[in-house]
């Protein structure tokens, strides 16, 4: 009954984006409309404003698969959806963090870390993939558009210094739900466009011509000091609040925040893919991380953000 449940909603969601029907994963709005949102500045004489960038390239390897190792370890095409990567070259859905720490990495300084979230496509496109599971027979349909440029970084707190990332440390942000949970609790992915940074939607944007759609995905940074992963994999680390203070008994480490540019041809549509109950919603944009940088290295990015310098 679940399968065909799913299968229903696959269609509907697959026509409501073929003939252009207005449905909740076909929502769009102009930049320009979007207010401003500046994100906190330091407030604290010790603040760690810093930054660490790591070059891991923009997936020309095209690493796809409809695996999520965190989500749905060991089921393969367990997401429901295709997910593209960056770092590790052996990212799928029975990745452990010793056969990660085995494998290649398209990082610098030997960060084998696994980046990953949705692709992005164009709907009035043929993809590859219509009769694949993840992409047409969970209603993802349409040509897969590779980023144009992929900026993985870490930050400091704007209230203090931060710690090292824990090797192992699973990250999750955003809601690949959002839509049939009905919540805004957990919906953190921001949309853009370059030349607007500072103004960010849980909607599609429009863009100017010439201006690339931003992706942005800010990670929780508040560790519980023990756990590298939980049961819901959310609450062993949680968001700092809005001045960047960390709820007691939580411990700041450096802030994951990744980038993923798109040059979308004039005109055209674009949906990531999703849930086939979630109708390809931008609201359920997510992304999700496996640290395997060595201890060294994320030591250095440490302490790179909490002097204050800009790293890569």
């Amino acid at each position: 009954m679940l399968v065909l449940f799913r299968m229903v909603l696959a269609l509907a969601a697959t026509a409501g984006v073929l003939t252009g029907c207005s449905s909740v994963g076909d929502r769009y709005v102009d930049i320009s409309e979007v207010p401003a949102s500046p994100r906190p500045v330091a407030s604290a004489s010790g603040a760690s404003t810093g930054s660490w960038t790591s070059h891991c390239g923009r997936n020309e390897e095209r690493h796809l698969n409809a695996d999520n190792p965190v989500m749905s370890p060991g089921i393969v095409g367990g997401a429901h959806h295709v997910h593209e990567y960056v770092g590790n070259t052996s990212t799928d859905a029975n990745s452990t963090e010793r056969s990660l720490a085995a494998a290649s990495t398209t990082c610098a300084d030997d960060d084998r870390s696994t980046y990953y979230w949705p692709v992005l496509r164009l709907p009035d496109r043929p993809g590859h993939d219509g009769h694949a599971a993840g992409g047409g027979v969970h209603g993802n349909t349409g040509e897969i558009l590779p980023p144009s440029r992929v900026t993985v970084t870490l930050h400091g707190s704007p209230v203090g210094p931060v710690l090292p990332l824990p090797r192992g440390l699973k990250l999750v942000t955003g809601d690949p739900m959002a839509v049939t949970r009905g919540s805004a609790e957990h919906v953190r992915a921001a949309w853009s466009c370059s030349g607007f940074e500072e103004r960010r939607t849980t909607s599609y944007p429009r863009c100017p011509e010439g201006g690339l759609v931003l992706r942005s995905y800010d990670f929780p940074s508040c560790w519980d000091g023990r756990n590298t992963d939980s049961a819901s994999h959310r609450t062993h680390v949680v968001f700092p609040d809005g001045g960047g203070t960390c709820p007691p008994r939580t411990f700041p480490v450096t802030r994951l925040e990744v980038v993923v540019a798109y040059d979308v041809p004039p005109g055209e549509r674009f949906l990531i893919d999703s849930f086939p109950e979630e109708f390809r919603d931008s609201s359920t944009d997510h992304a999700l991380f496996v640290n395997v940088m060595p201890d060294q290295l994320a030591a250095e990015a440490a302490r790179c953000v909490n002097e204050g310098r800009r790293c890569s």
